[in-house]
């Protein structure tokens, strides 16, 4: 049986490409997790059907919104929390979500960034098959 790993996906370039590449790398099965934070429907809409077609075995959407806003969007905008002085950590929080939401059957959850932390994935997915 082959290891399981979820994906915090966003549907975007970064995380549609690296499924494929997680599966044919470490021949693991991909689930796609998709954190549903309020950004509307015509942002969700054909998610799950993307994500199958970049070779997920499951997409799962969550609905995070409340949990969204009142754990993690009310005390980052209280304490002023930004990165490179003028980004919210919106995404850490998203992977925290979908972390949340895997942790029940999968053996990883892996979460990718964008801009510098892209070169990080492929050290990501190591550490994390190595130790499942």
């Amino acid at each position: 049986m082959p290891k399981k790993i979820a994906l915090a996906y966003s549907g975007g370039l970064d995380t549609s490409c690296i499924i494929p590449w997680l599966v044919e790398t470490y021949a693991c099965e991909v689930v796609a997790v998709v954190g549903d934070v309020g950004q509307g429907d015509a942002e969700l809409e054909g998610i799950e059907a993307k994500a199958k077609k970049s070779g997920a075995s499951s997409c799962h959407v969550v609905d995070l919104k409340r949990e969204f806003i009142e754990d993690y969007v009310f005390p980052t905008v209280i304490a002023g929390s930004v990165y490179e002085g003028r980004y919210l950590l919106g995404m850490l929080l998203l992977h925290r979500g979908a972390k949340e939401d895997g942790k029940r059957e999968l053996q990883e959850v892996l979460g990718l960034a964008t801009a510098k932390g892209n070169r990080l994935v492929a050290e990501d997915a190591r550490e994390a098959l190595a130790s499942a």
